[in-house]
């Protein structure tokens, strides 16, 4: 993805491909707080970092979700996450995977949560 342009722009555009309509959402979200904020967080970690070509999308979108899993402490992100990993070609079984594996390094409690989300991002799918 070119990162050419508006930091915002480029974030969003990006957001579009993980999940559609999640822009609108998110930017409603961030404006509610401040109306810098969608700039300062999205231009940061989806222009400066998610959009860059050294990893394809879909293998930034199985770490992440693995990183939020291990963290446990963002259900909300790690749904949108198990969603738009799905929405890059991740599938259903590899998120599975991904959550045993979190059960090894992170333990059963982050895993029991990363089952809940995962329970959840497959609903909303469906």
């Amino acid at each position: 993805m070119s990162r050419d342009g508006n930091p915002l722009t480029v974030a969003m555009a990006l957001l579009e491909r993980l999940e559609p309509g999640a822009p609108q959402r998110v930017q409603a979200n961030l404006d509610a707080f401040s109306p810098e904020t969608a700039e300062l967080l999205l231009g940061y970690a989806f222009t400066d970092i998610v959009s860059r070509d050294k990893i394809d999308l879909r293998t930034r979108e199985m770490l992440t979700v693995a990183m939020l899993a291990v963290m446990g402490t963002a259900q909300r992100q790690l749904e949108f996450h198990m969603r738009a990993a799905i929405n890059t070609g991740v599938t259903r079984q590899e998120v599975v995977e991904i959550v045993l594996q979190v059960s090894v390094y992170a333990g059963v409690p982050a895993a029991m949560n990363a089952i809940t989300a995962a329970k959840q991002a497959f609903s909303d799918i469906d």
